[in-house]
């Protein structure tokens, strides 16, 4: 097949989103299929870019310190890349693919999309994130794009039943974003520095959703506080808080992005995994860490899908309670041989979601749509 992946951003590794549009990108190569990309910034081989959408300071300023990039849809571009397409998948529900829908209806060319904007994302950053009425609203402003295709690639069924619940009517495929085989079950000696260290890590952007302030005070509240080497994977818009929240911790946190060979390496020395997240579509940086043989303790919020990975009730603590937090870390601190029993058991239950199964499912996406579209133009 001849796939277009259409998204705003695929050069900043450090969005979850990006990482699966790459992932897939190289996975559905490596099947045999010919894989554009239509994005802002440098470009590879055949990929094609587009101008960043440019907003007025205070809010390119709130973009920035989030991350977040946007691409200006340029209509001569988009024609002239869509045309050689057997179909063409969208990422993200904004300016550059509700136009590329559009443009791909007028020029009968199969489209599909995927869901990775939780509205929580985007109300959480502004202190509205337990607003149900707001983040429905979201939902609703979302449906009128989603409305438009057929099929919506959704990476937990979590989603996939919000998706439903809020009259979406496509039909959704429940395929995870994927774990590469770079993410395995392999215990590695701590660095020096860290030897007598009890490593609890977690991976994510620092943004208010993500809920590291409640592993930050869970770790003051832990028996095991003084002997704790909290390292926090990622970077973000909370850094400044997330550092003078830490500050009395007797060991400072390791706060910074890391790329992938040495984020392996971390998970690979990591005693315990904490997602503490309030909202979630999939946490595919939890996945990993399980497929490096960490043992999660997970936020049992009801907006986040990273419950599915728990396996027992020791893995689960309320959500936004770090008091609880602080007693699932010391059960499995206090109880190593249990700690160690499901490590491998966490490992196993993670290779369900290696990435090439996840390509697999995303192909036979590609083919239905592209079926169903032919049956319709031949009517």
């Amino acid at each position: 097949m001849k796939i277009l992946i259409v998204i705003d951003q695929y050069e900043n590794l450090s969005n979850g989103t990006t990482i699966s549009a790459k992932r897939f990108a190289e996975g559905l190569r490596k099947a045999g299929n010919e894989v554009q990309v239509l994005s802002t910034g440098k470009v590879d081989g055949n990929d094609y870019a587009l101008k960043t959408y440019k907003f007025p300071k205070i809010i390119d300023k709130y973009f920035k310190a989030n991350e977040m990039v946007f691409a200006k849809p340029d209509e001569e571009v988009m024609r002239n890349v869509f045309k050689n397409q057997d179909i063409i998948h969208f990422y993200m529900p904004f300016r550059l693919a509700r136009k590329g829908v559009k443009i791909a209806e007028e020029m009968k060319i199969p489209h599909t999309t995927a869901f990775h904007v939780q509205p929580e994302n985007i109300t959480y950053a502004v202190g509205l994130g337990e607003k149900k009425y707001i983040n429905d609203k979201i939902y609703t402003y979302f449906r009128s794009y989603f409305n438009k295709f057929r099929h919506i690639h959704c990476p937990s069924n979590f989603i996939a039943n919000q998706l439903i619940e809020h009259g979406y009517t496509a039909k959704m495929h429940v395929i995870s974003n994927g774990v590469d085989d770079d993410f395995i079950f392999s215990r590695k000696t701590k660095p020096e520095e860290l030897k007598d260290k009890i490593v609890i890590t977690m991976v994510g952007r620092y943004s208010p959703e993500k809920r590291q302030d409640v592993l930050i005070d869970a770790i003051y509240k832990s028996k095991y506080s003084d002997k704790i080497q909290l390292i926090l994977c990622g970077q973000g818009q909370c850094f400044e808080k997330y550092k003078e929240l830490s500050k009395n911790l007797k060991n400072k946190p390791i706060m910074k992005f890391y790329e992938k060979k040495d984020l392996v390496d971390v998970l690979s020395y990591t005693d315990i995994y904490v997602h503490s997240a309030d909202a979630e579509i999939e946490a595919i940086s939890c996945l990993e860490a399980i497929a490096c043989g960490n043992v999660p303790i997970i936020s049992n919020s009801n907006e986040s899908a990273t419950v599915q990975f728990a396996l027992n009730e020791e893995s689960l603590f309320e959500h936004g309670n770090s008091q609880d937090l602080a007693r699932k870390i010391d059960y499995f601190l206090d109880n190593e041989d249990h700690l160690k029993e499901m490590r491998k058991v966490y490992a196993e239950f993670a290779n369900k979601f290696r990435i090439e199964n996840s390509i697999k499912l995303m192909e036979e996406m590609f083919r239905e749509e592209i079926g169903e579209y032919e049956k319709k133009e031949n009517r």
